[in-house]
């Protein structure tokens, strides 16, 4: 049997959830959806600069888990961007603290 999902500690709401490219009608886009506690991996690791374990330990996870979080969350972005696909952030199992 399948361990439960533990929810991931999330301290800030991102306050923008949709971005798109420049130029491109919303009708023609894919889109790309990066869950919120992806998005709190790489605002901790990326722009807040914490080593793996200090941010693991913020969102109360193993440090696995939070690379294993930090590689989809770069990934989907990287594809966004990339292929040119709207990037849209929601969902996961998370609770603010």
């Amino acid at each position: 049997m399948v361990r439960p999902r533990l929810c991931r500690r999330i301290r800030y709401r991102p306050s923008v959830t949709y971005f798109k490219p420049a130029g491109v009608r919303m009708i023609e886009l894919e889109e790309t959806v990066i869950s919120v506690d992806e998005y709190e991996a790489v605002r901790l690791k990326d722009l807040e600069g914490l080593e793996q374990e200090q941010a693991a330990k913020k969102m109360e996870i193993s440090r696995p888990t939070f690379q294993r979080l930090l590689t989809c969350a770069r990934k989907k972005i990287a594809d966004a961007i990339i292929k040119g696909k709207a990037l849209r952030i929601e969902g996961g199992n998370f609770r603010f603290i």
